[in-house]
């Protein structure tokens, strides 16, 4: 496919992640040990790079300032940009990072200005997690089969308005154990417009929330959180300006459009990574060739995914199709790896042990395998998406 070309300004940002991936790599296996015990890998430079780029100016230490350019929060493109090549470092620690993540797109997108100054005024030690609440057992990510519910305690003056109670259980939840403040769907009735997003605080009384075991990118933190009966005052209902149409579902498929592009970056540069290993341990490796091209071209298809998103919010077949391309790259080259440098590797090179057991994760995130592929093939079938033809190449200077 043709190149996806880059402008100065995202050519800047990616040399400037390129240069502090090493430090990732470095604090890696000491997070994928004991992923709770952060305070020695707070400080690395990685950490502000993604604080700034994904932080609203006013609530953080101000946007990333490289050359004459700046790096607002809210861009896929920039973000995709960046965690591709921070993911060359180490993608677990990119999950470690305290920062907004998903929770704070939907707030920013969301939230009134009362909730975004609460939600990002939380974060803003630098050392303080978020935690993004959807997936619920035996249900998955499936928004519409959830069975977490909002019930109503108080009166309110206009429809919909008063006071709530939360109650359910979500599973997998990123920082689920640890994070401090974050977002939680519900529903508040049995109709796919019922389902509704709130911004809870970890200490809400009711709330009990319990580490989960991992197996790959252990700095995650997946957790159980139990609400019993959680109060939700009205002032924390998400979207309370918007149409019903727009306060749930919408938001999160919004959000998981976004976040697929992500995961396809972390992917790519997870496959960059082993790359990097097997050519310092056999530069001749049969195979590393065609694997380099592979990888630059799910790099080109990330980059298109992020533009995409950028271009239209509501539109998630590109992204699908870089998750599905670029998770399926960096398993088949994990493989590969191993094949190259023998079984032993896996004792001799904790790293590539390590990496190993991250790529079977990026597959459960935000949608599998046959999740993307449903996706891309009803974009295909209402004539949303040609896949015979590449995603269209970046033009220079575009934003």
């Amino acid at each position: 496919m043709t190149a996806f070309a880059l402008d100065e300004r995202l050519d800047l940002l990616r040399a400037a992640a390129a240069d502090t991936a090493p430090e990732l790599r470095a604090h890696a296996l000491a997070v994928d040990a004991n992923p709770y015990d952060m305070r020695p890998h707070l400080g690395v430079a990685g950490y502000d790079l993604v604080r700034r780029c994904t932080t609203p100016a006013q609530y953080g230490a101000g946007p990333l300032r490289l050359g004459r350019y700046a790096y607002a929060a809210g861009h896929c493109l920039d973000q995709v940009v960046l965690l591709a090549e921070l993911a060359r470092g180490d993608a677990g620690m990119i999950l470690a990072c305290p920062a907004p993540s998903l929770s704070g797109v939907l707030v920013d997108q969301m939230g009134d200005p009362a909730q975004q100054e609460h939600f990002h005024r939380a974060l803003a030690d630098g050392a303080t997690w978020a935690y993004f609440a959807v997936t619920e057992p035996a249900r998955g990510s499936d928004a519409s089969a959830m069975q977490t519910r909002l019930d109503r305690t108080g009166p309110g003056a206009g429809p919909g308005a008063g006071d709530h109670e939360l109650t359910g259980v979500k599973r997998y939840i990123g920082n689920g154990a640890r994070g401090a403040v974050g977002v939680v769907f519900a529903r508040t009735g049995r109709g796919p417009l019922s389902v509704r997003a709130a911004l809870l605080d970890a200490t809400a009384p009711g709330l009990a929330a319990e580490e989960l075991d991992m197996a790959g990118l252990r700095g995650t933190c997946l957790g159980e959180m139990r609400f019993d009966a959680v109060p939700v005052p009205y002032e924390r209902l998400l979207g309370r300006h918007l149409s019903p149409a727009r306060q749930g579902l919408w938001a999160a498929i919004r959000v998981f459009h976004q976040m697929r592009a992500q995961v396809g970056a972390l992917a790519v540069g997870t496959a960059g990574a082993l790359l990097d290993l097997v050519r310092e341990q056999r530069p001749q490796a049969p195979g590393a060739a065609v694997l380099a091209a592979r990888t630059e071209a799910c790099r080109s298809l990330v980059y298109a995914a992020g533009a995409a998103v950028d271009a239209d919010r509501d539109a998630g077949h590109a992204s699908s199709l870089a998750k599905y391309a670029a998770t399926t790259l960096a398993r088949e080259t994990a493989r590969w790896a191993v094949r190259s440098l023998g079984q032993e590797a896996l004792v001799d090179l904790p790293l590539l042990e390590k990496w190993t057991r991250d790529v079977g994760a990026f597959e459960f995130m935000e949608g599998t395998a046959d999740i993307q592929r449903q996706h891309i093939a009803k974009a295909y079938l209402k004539g949303r998406y040609d896949l015979r033809r590449t995603p269209p190449p970046g033009r220079e200077g575009a934003r």
